[in-house]
Order: structure tokens, then C-alpha cells, then sequence
């Protein structure tokens, strides 16, 4: 490596850095049926909310560094190494402006119910029950906890039952 080479460097992993944890910290954080303390939720969700811009920017500094280093980097592994993180870089970009948590949690569109007498809950499971007007409702939270939403029509109304 050429000593005027060493900022370019320096630059491409602080940027690719910059890049790849608006992306992952949030993903890593936020996860089905793991913990996630208040502060790390608000951290999670404030780097999700502002991600599609730094990833952007960040991959677009990677990728003129990428291209400088490229043309000076003598090894193959180091070509490997700047193509390998220019992946992980526009992977970042790009998943920081699709809202993968649709993925994660699925939610029910169409519940089908089954009345108390032909149920199979433990008698110990908990629900989220919903009365409204004469309607009433019971979701097992084992399946809540999988979907985390669940639109319905109680009554004549519709509601969004989140767990």
C-alpha cells in the first residue's frame, strides 16, 4: 500500500462502517422474539428511520474510494476484500429503503375462530380477548407473538389486534 493511499483506505472502511451498521444494527437489534430493551429500541428505530440517506451516501464514497483502490491494489485478496465490502455496502443501500420487518411479522389478514367447546387451548394459555358490543374475541398469544397483527371485523368494525 502506497502512503498516499492510506486515507483512501482509512476512508472506504469508515464509510463502509457507516454504511453497514445503519443497516445491520437496527436488523440485528429488532428481531422477532428477542429481547429489546427501551434504549436500544429507540436507538434501533431513530438509525432505521434516518438510513436511507447516510447508506447512500456512504456506499457512493465507497464505491469512488473502491474504484481509486482498485486500479493501485496489486494482491487479489485485497480486490476480493474491496469487492466483497462494496457488496455488503449496496446491500445496506438498498435494504435500508425496503421495510424488511414485513418479512419478519406476518400479519393475518383472514383469522378463522372456532367456538369454545371445539378449541384446543391448554387451559393455562393466555389470550388477548376483545369485547365489543355482543361480539367477542380470543386470540392465543402463541400465535399473536409469531404475527404480531391480526386484522379483523368485530362487530361491524374493523381493528387491528397487535401483540
Amino acid at each position: 500500500m502506497r502512503p498516499r493511499h492510506g486515507f483512501l483506505w482509512f476512508l472506504f472502511v469508515a464509510s463502509a462502517l457507516v454504511a453497514i451498521s445503519f443497516f445491520f444494527v437496527p436488523a440485528f437489534i429488532i428481531r422477532p422474539f428477542h429481547h429489546q430493551t427501551p434504549a436500544a429500541l429507540a436507538m434501533a428505530m431513530a438509525l432505521r428511520q434516518r438510513a436511507p440517506w447516510p447508506t447512500l451516501l456512504a456506499a457512493v464514497v465507497c464505491l469512488v474510494c473502491a474504484i481509486i483502490l482498485w486500479r493501485a491494489a496489486v494482491s487479489p485478496w485485497r480486490k476480493i476484500f474491496l469487492a466483497f465490502v462494496m457488496l455488503l455496502c449496496a446491500f445496506s443501500a438498498v435494504m435500508s429503503r425496503v421495510n424488511y420487518f414485513e418479512w419478519m411479522f406476518h400479519p393475518v389478514d383472514t383469522p378463522q375462530f372456532e367456538s369454545v367447546s371445539a378449541t384446543k387451548l391448554d387451559k393455562g394459555e393466555m389470550i388477548l380477548a376483545i369485547r365489543y358490543g355482543s361480539d367477542a374475541r380470543a386470540y392465543p398469544i402463541r400465535e399473536m407473538a409469531y404475527h404480531h397483527v391480526l386484522n379483523d371485523v368485530i362487530a361491524g368494525v374493523p381493528v387491528a389486534v397487535t401483540y
